[in-house]
């Protein structure tokens, strides 16, 4: 694809060897590659293989690895081409320090907070796609980009669909956010089947190629649980104009209703490029070679309510923003030291949510979060309780 005639634009990809910072990676190529972009920094954690060939062949001025234990390897990776390497937080700072004007920030986990809330400092547009900055710091997030000048543009294709159907001018007119949920792979299941799932079979996702992380998140519905939280501070929406519709062929990728009865839906085939490209070529609609929707091939498109009970995820959620303060940051966490403790089969699939639930109630009196210590310390803190919650559950076993 010949290049467009614009000058360079300066990107930092945190969270490069995901599959969102690969998509990312896909789309800046169709747009131009090199000739339209310049990549000041790709980071990714301990497939250095892939994090060194993404570095090559952007172009990029440094490569991070956040595991020090990759760093040698790293280096070796890229030796004799001119590519500076760190690993760790202190290489994540690094990153987060380059200039530049637009960051993709898709690290997963808590350890996306401090390098995007720093480029979000910076002034650089954050396109979003971390979780953890919103729903663990949320009002200090939007504080931080609204301080730098930048812009925070939404990548989850749920948040995107909202930022594409949200009238500026009619901000005032929102009646609700409806945010579509694809049911994941046990939709139809029931909580004793459901009691028994491994990664494995959770990470079969129906409609989307996704990293093990957001996968299990999806079977769950944790992921939708955060989304909602992400909602009330990408949007300025009340708890309770925040609605979640189970929608399995992942068509509709999210909706808003107006106080006029209109609901205004961004559609689509399920393909996370679209709401990247939206979000790098902004306000401007850019050229993609993604899969065209045919309206005369779709047979059906099915809605129906989510059932909490067996999905209780969204009762959290719920709960969470009823509360308030740092339970955004309580249930992360935990839900984070859960997922891992299922990966490793410690717990089963359905001991997740029970294990979040527990800790947001033995913290339900933590304060607010004025500043990014209290973060990090409820953070610490909502880990420490999940861990003593499921060593107890192993020895009571």
């Amino acid at each position: 694809m010949m290049a467009r005639e614009r000058a360079p634009r300066r990107l930092s990809i945190f969270g490069s060897t995901g599959s969102i910072g690969q998509n990312t990676l896909d789309v800046i190529e169709q747009l131009g590659g090199r000739d339209g972009y310049e990549i000041s920094v790709v980071t990714g954690n301990e497939n250095v293989q892939l994090l060194a060939q993404q570095a090559k062949s952007a172009g990029a001025k440094l490569a991070v690895t956040a595991s020090e234990d990759k760093y040698h390897s790293l280096k070796d990776e890229l030796s004799g081409s001119g590519i500076a390497v760190a690993a760790g937080v202190s290489g994540l700072a690094e990153a987060a320090d380059l200039d530049a004007d637009w960051v993709m920030a898709a690290i997963v986990g808590t350890a996306g907070l401090a390098p995007t809330l720093a480029a979000a400092r910076k002034g650089a547009t954050i396109a979003l796609a971390n979780k953890e900055c919103l729903v663990s710091a949320g009002d200090l997030f939007v504080d931080a980009v609204a301080k730098g000048g930048g812009r925070l543009i939404p990548v989850d294709s749920e948040h995107s669909a909202i930022f594409q159907s949200l009238d500026e001018d009619q901000r005032h007119a929102v009646e609700r956010i409806i945010l579509t949920a694809s049911g994941g792979p046990f939709r139809t299941w029931s909580r004793a089947d459901m009691a028994n799932v491994t990664a494995a079979t959770a990470r079969a996702h129906p409609n989307w190629s996704m990293g093990l992380k957001i996968s299990v998140g999806s079977a769950s519905m944790f992921n939708k649980a955060l989304e909602m939280i992400e909602a009330k501070h990408l949007f300025g929406v009340r708890p309770d104009q925040i609605e979640v519709i189970v929608h399995p062929q992942s068509i509709v990728h999210s909706m808003v209703g107006y106080t006029d009865g209109s609901i205004i839906a961004q559609l689509g085939s399920p393909d996370m490029r679209t709401a990247i490209g939206y979000a790098l070529d902004y306000p401007r609609r850019p050229t993609l070679n993604v899969e065209r929707l045919d309206f005369a091939k779709l047979s059906r498109l099915d809605f129906e309510a989510p059932d909490e009970e067996r999905f209780p995820a969204l009762r959290l959620a719920r709960t969470a923003l009823e509360r308030g303060g740092l339970q955004g940051a309580v249930m992360n966490a935990a839900e984070e030291i859960a997922f891992h403790a299922f990966v490793e089969e410690r717990i089963g699939f359905l001991m997740m949510a029970d294990i979040a639930e527990a800790v947001m109630d033995k913290m339900i009196k933590t304060g607010e979060a004025r500043t990014m210590d209290d973060v990090f310390a409820a953070d610490a803190e909502a880990r420490r309780l999940a861990a003593e919650l499921i060593a107890l559950s192993e020895k009571a076993a």
